[in-house]
C-alpha cells in the first residue's frame, strides 16, 4: 500500500543526516500547510503534451541549473535562462514544424547526489555539498551541517521563481513580435547570430501575413504566450513529501513542488525509496539511465512507475557518455522495443562526459554534440524516436564547458567559472547546440 509516507520504511540513498530531529519535524509540518508550488491540473497537461512527444507528434526541451543557488538568486537570472529557452525552442520549432514542449530545471533545483559522503581540501574531511536545500557551499564545518530550515528557504525562492516564470510566460516576453529582443551574449558570435537572424527575419515575414489575415497578438493567445512547466530532481524526500498533496478533483496524489519530476541514476532501484515514492504521485516522471543500465532495468521501473502504459507518464532520459552509448544503448532500445511501452525517451549528454581541465571540472562541447548525434543516429535505427534533450545550461556567459563558438579553452575557465556543482552550457554554447538537434529532428522527420 502506498502512501505519501510509505517511503520511510525503505532503503534510501543520498539522504543527509539531520543532528536536529525535531526541527526537522518541525520544518516538514510547516511545508505540508503552504501552498502548492504548482497545481495538479498543470501537470495534467504536462503529461498529455508528453504524450504527444511519446507519439512522435512533439519535442521536448529540458533545461536550466545545475543546482540553484539561495546567493545567485536574481530575477535577470531567470529571465535570461528563460529567454535562451525560447530561442532555442524557435529554433527547434522552425526546423521540426511541431511543438517543442519546454520544460525547466528551475523553481527547485536544489538539492544533489554525490559521488562521495565527504569532501576533502588541503588534508581536512568535510561533509560534501549537497545542495544549499540541504548544507552551505562554503567549505566550513558548521556550513556543511545538514539545516532542514534550508527547505524553507528553498521553498520561498521556488515560490518567487514560479511567480516570475508564468509573468515572462504570459506577460509579453514570450510575444514572438520580440524575438529579435531575445538576443543573449550570442549576438557577439557571427557563425550563430548569422543563422538567426534569417530565422527571425522570417518568422518577422510570416507575423505579417498573419496580421494581414486578421491574427494578432491580441486576439491570438499563441503568438503572445507560452507554456514553461519546471522539473527537479526529487532527491530530499522529506521536502517531496511534505509538498504531495491530494487533488481535490481527481482524488489522486501529486508532489506539487514541481510538474515533472525526476530519479537519478545513483537512486533508481527499483525497490528503494525514491522509486517508490514517485510510483504514487500522479505527474510525469523522469528517470536517469546510466550506463550500467540494462532493458531488465527499465522495463522493471516502467512496470513500477507505469503500470497503466499511459502515454506521457515516464521519461528515460540516457545519460551514457560519448565513449559508451555506442555499446550500449542499441541493445537496450532493441530489447524494450519488443515490449511495446509507451516511453518518452530523451538524451543528457551532459553528465557522462564530465572531466578534469587542471582544478576544475568541465565538459568538453564536442563529446556533447558527438552524444547527441550519436542518440539520433541509434534511435533512428532502431526504428525508434528521439523525443528529447535534456541540459545543464545557463543564460549567462560563463566559461565553464571547453569549446563552442564561444571557444572556452582551459585557460579561459576561470574567467567566469561560477556554478556551484556541474559546469554548465553557457548561452552561446546552448543555442549552438539548438541549431544542430534542429538539424537532427529535422533529419529524423524527414
Amino acid at each position: 500500500m502506498w502512501s505519501k509516507d510509505s517511503w520511510r520504511k525503505y532503503n534510501i540513498l543520498q539522504q543527509p543526516k539531520y543532528p536536529d530531529k525535531d526541527k526537522l519535524n518541525e520544518v516538514e509540518e510547516k511545508l505540508k500547510n503552504l501552498p502548492p508550488l504548482v497545481f495538479a491540473g498543470e501537470a495534467r497537461n504536462l503529461k498529455k503534451e508528453l504524450a504527444k512527444v511519446c507519439n512522435s507528434e512533439a519535442f521536448l526541451l529540458q533545461g536550466g541549473d545545475c543546482a540553484e543557488s539561495f546567493l545567485n538568486f536574481n530575477a535577470n537570472n531567470i529571465r535570461d535562462m528563460f529567454k535562451v529557452m525560447l530561442q532555442m525552442a524557435i529554433v527547434l520549432t522552425f526546423a521540426g514544424g511541431r511543438p517543442i514542449v519546454k520544460v525547466g530545471r528551475v523553481a527547485g533545483q536544489f538539492a544533489k547526489p554525490r559521488s562521495s559522503d565527504f569532501e576533502e581540501i588541503n588534508g581536512v574531511s568535510l561533509p560534501s555539498y549537497r545542495g544549499d536545500i540541504i548544507n552551505g557551499f562554503t567549505f566550513d564545518e558548521s556550513a556543511r551541517v545538514p539545516d532542514p530550515q534550508r527547505m524553507i528557504e528553498a521553498y520561498y525562492q521556488s515560490a518567487f521563481t514560479m511567480n516570475l516564470l508564468r509573468a515572462f510566460s504570459r506577460g509579453g516576453l514570450a510575444d514572438l513580435h520580440q524575438i529579435n529582443k531575445w538576443n543573449l551574449g550570442f549576438a557577439k558570435r557571427a557563425e550563430i547570430h548569422e543563422k538567426y537572424s534569417e530565422l527571425t527575419d522570417s518568422i518577422t515575414k510570416t507575423l505579417g501575413f498573419m496580421k494581414a489575415c486578421g491574427m494578432t497578438s491580441e486576439n491570438t493567445p499563441a503568438i503572445n504566450q507560452t507554456s514553461f512547466y519546471t522539473s527537479h530532481e526529487a532527491l530530499l524526500l522529506p521536502y517531496e513529501e511534505a509538498m504531495t498533496r491530494e487533488d481535490s478533483l481527481s482524488n489522486e496524489w501529486y508532489d506539487c513542488s514541481a510538474h515533472m519530476l525526476w530519479i537519478g541514476e545513483r537512486t533508481r532501484g527499483i525497490d528503494d525509496a525514491h522509486v517508490h515514492f514517485l510510483s504514487g504521485v500522479k505527474n510525469p516522471i523522469g528517470v536517469k539511465i546510466g550506463p550500467s543500465a540494462n532493458s531488465s532495468d527499465i522495463l522493471k521501473l516502467s512496470e513500477k512507475l507505469n503500470p497503466e502504459n499511459e502515454a506521457g507518464r515516464l521519461n528515460i532520459i540516457i545519460r551514457m557518455g560519448v565513449q559508451k552509448i555506442q555499446e550500449n544503448l542499441p541493445k537496450l532500445l532493441r530489447d524494450i522495443k519488443k515490449e511495446g511501452l509507451n516511453i518518452v525517451y530523451s538524451i543528457d549528454p551532459m553528465h557522462g562526459n564530465t572531466t578534469k581541465a587542471g582544478n576544475y571540472k568541465t565538459r568538453e562541447f564536442d563529446k556533447i554534440i558527438s552524444e547527441v548525434k550519436s542518440f539520433f543516429d541509434i534511435t533512428k535505427s532502431e526504428g525508434m524516436y528521439a523525443g528529447g534533450i535534456h541540459l545543464e545550461m545557463t543564460g549567462q556567459d560563463v566559461t565553464e564547458c571547453m569549446g563552442g563558438v564561444f571557444n572556452v579553452t582551459e585557460q579561459s575557465l576561470k574567467e567566469r567559472y561560477e556554478t556551484q556543482c556541474d559546469p554548465r552550457l553557457n548561452s552561446d554554447q546552448a543555442l549552438e547546440l539548438a541549431f544542430l538537434v534542429a538539424e537532427l529532428l529535422k533529419k529524423q522527420i524527414g
